[in-house]
Parts: structure tokens; sequence; C-alpha cells
């Protein structure tokens, strides 16, 4: 299907403005969407003529994120597609007469697969899961769902086995996004252990809920003012809109406090959202926090922050249309709701709703037991080539 649409779209460009090579990228570590439109000679004015929450999202383009560059035989640009997060990309393109470029935000074409993976564990669950795959966020996500439970280092035996039922996005042939691990099993020993994930949250077989990632409130005015969202199509400008987290809205000067523990990683002026501080979590996740007036005393990049520490204050430096606190959290790179994740007691299943969870459970753990029987082997990722010729595509076709 994705094989299908890249070609479509390769082939109609191809026609419509002579272009014959798609290059694929890496977006370098402190490169900016204006950094890119210079490197590329590309008028600044596309950034210029954006409102302030799209400047403010071009900020959102993560380090490593890999784009595409459609090309014609003189080497000029024609197409340009950037994800942001999992949802919406950047698309630039070229007009073939006027030969001006125009900017818009786009839903990004993926699918969703349901996959299964069963190993015997032959160095660690994370090195097999990768060697399997090349998917380090699913090898990430596993070991992080396991950490409260199992000692990978101690406990794991080689023969050992595991089972991973998880949904995974694909763009172009490579995964997009983290995978939701469905279901999950690990044997140390002879013994199973159990994972399952049950209205959006993880159990045990027991029906006890695993202990997560959680966060605290960021400062005492709860008001939200803009919430998150990936895409969102706005009913007067006839366009996408995204946001990828919460504002919420608080006087200048409003004490913002950590939402986690964790380290300071960035501590200083970034883009739209002016002072900005970046801070790395456990299990993958990192906090953002945008527009501050200014920075909490002591507070700079490498110092270790406890849950509820004051880190900064309300202002709105940056892209900002009046004083809030942008709150953006992040899961190996990805964006995700902040909203999801601020909960404090963990929950036990009984009654009727651990009646329905065994239920659910029986389910997966059939699904489980059927992928312990086979000697499948696991695919592995799909490869982009570099360049792709156009015609040498149509005459293939």
């Amino acid at each position: 299907m994705l094989r299908s649409v890249l070609i479509i779209f390769l082939i109609i460009s191809s026609y419509l403005f002579g272009a014959t090579k798609l290059v694929e990228q890496k977006w370098q570590k402190g490169k900016t969407f204006l950094n890119f439109l210079e490197e590329h000679k590309m008028p600044l004015k596309l950034y210029y003529d954006l409102d302030t929450g799209d400047k403010e999202l071009t900020s959102e383009i993560i380090a490593g994120t890999r784009y595409q560059i459609l090309q014609n035989d003189n080497g000029d640009i024609e197409q340009v597609l950037i994800p942001i997060g999992e949802e919406l990309q950047i698309h630039i393109s070229r007009d073939k007469d006027s030969g001006k470029y125009f900017i818009n935000l786009l839903p990004i074409i993926y699918e969703t697969k349901d996959k299964i993976l069963k190993l015997d564990i032959k160095t660690s669950p994370y090195y097999d899961i990768v060697k399997a795959t090349s998917n380090h966020l699913l090898a990430n996500e596993f070991i992080q769902s396991y950490r409260n439970s199992i000692n990978f280092k101690k406990d794991i035996r080689k023969g050992d086995k595991l089972v991973i039922i998880y949904r995974q996005k694909i763009r172009l042939g490579r995964q997009l996004g983290n995978p939701i691990i469905e279901a999950s099993m690990v044997e140390t020993g002879g013994v199973k252990h159990y994972i399952y994930r049950y209205k959006g949250r993880y159990y045990n077989e027991k029906g006890k809920e695993l202990e997560g990632f959680f966060l605290s409130q960021p400062c005492r005015y709860t008001r939200i003012s803009d919430r998150f969202s990936y895409k969102r199509w706005h009913p007067i400008l006839h366009r996408y809109r995204a946001h990828l987290g919460i504002d919420f809205s608080a006087p200048v000067g409003t004490p913002v406090h950590a939402a986690g523990d964790g380290r300071v990683i960035f501590a200083g002026r970034r883009g739209g959202y002016g002072n900005c501080i970046i801070i790395r979590h456990v299990g993958g996740y990192k906090t953002l926090y945008g527009h501050l007036r200014r920075f909490a005393r002591g507070i700079r990049r490498g110092k270790y922050v406890k849950k509820g520490k004051t880190i900064g204050y309300v202002g709105s430096t940056g892209l900002s249309t009046g004083p809030h606190l942008h709150f953006g959290l992040y899961k190996n790179n990805h964006a995700i709701n902040p909203t999801s994740t601020i909960k404090v007691a963990k929950s036990i299943l009984r009654g009727k709703a651990k009646r329905e969870f065994l239920s659910y459970v029986k389910k997966y753990n059939d699904e489980i037991q059927v992928a312990l029987n086979e000697k499948a082997t696991p695919k592995k990722e799909e490869t982009f080539a570099f360049y792709m010729d156009v015609n040498r595509v149509k005459t293939s076709n």
C-alpha cells in the first residue's frame, strides 16, 4: 500500500515537475527550519509568512527525522516532505509555471500493522529484539515495561523466550513513532511473566496496574488555553493545525515546577519557544517548558531536579501571543499528550472489571501460545533507497 502511494507520488511529480530523483536525508541536531531554507536557497519568506502557531510547530522537528526531497534533473527542489510528530508533515512544493514555492501542513500517510514477535533469547532481550527487527523503540518499550518486575541482567538466561504482540505505524517502509505493545510474555527460569494493555493502561496477569511514568501539574494554574492535537482541521482557515503540547494560561511570574524527577538537558533559547527548559526522565520520556520569563536560580544543563522543584517562571518569550506555559511531553522523541500521564494512584481491577479483563487476557494468551509453537523468522524493517529513479519506476510497473 505505502509503496504504491510512494510510486504514484513520484510518477505524478515527474509529469508535473520533471522531477526524477527522490533523496532522503536526516534532520541534523541543532538545525532549524530557517537553516533548511537557507541551505537549499529557498525563500525565507516561507517561514516568515507562517502564523505564530505554525512557526512554533517548526521547532518540533526532531533531530534524526528522515525527510524526503524531490529534485529535477538540474538538482532543483520540486517538493519536500518533513514529518513533524507522528501525524503531520511540512509539504513544500514548487509551482511549475511561476517557479514560486508554497508551504502546507498535510497529514502523514501511514499504515498500522499488527505484529507478533517470538524470540529465543541468545544474548539479551534488547539486543535480540533489535537484531531481529531493527526496531530500537520496540526493544526499549519492552525493557521499560518490565523494569519494575524483572532484572534483565540477572534473571535472563540463554534459551529463555519472549513474545511481543504489538502495533506499529509504517511510513515509506519504515517504522514511524512508538510501537504500542498490546501484550507480552517473557520467560525466566521456566516462569512466564505477562503484561497486557487494557483500556490504555498496563496490567499484569492478576489485574494489577503496573507503575508507569506519571506527571504532576507543572504550575498551579490549571486552565488550559490550548489543548494537545496531532492534527486538527481548522474550519475557517481550511487547513490542518497542530499543537504538540498543552498551554496553561497563567500570569507572568507564576512559578513553573518540574513535572517529574529528571535531569535538565537544555536551558536556553529554543526557536519559537523562547526561554525553554527540557528535562530528561526515565523510560525515554522528556518534558519541555516553553515561553518562560526566566529560569530559577541554579537551573542549568546537567542539573538533576526532583518532581515539584521550581525551575522557572511563566512568561511570553518567543512566539507567544500572551503569558502562558507551553508544556510538552515526549517519549523517544515523539510528542504525546501530557494529559494522558497526569495520574497518581494505581488501580487493581476487581469484580466485573476484573472478569472482563480476564476474558480479554485469554485472547492474548492464546495468541502468545500459538506464537511459542511457531518457528517463523521475524521480519526486519524494510529499506528505503537513498534515491529512486522515477523513470525506472515507471518502466518497471
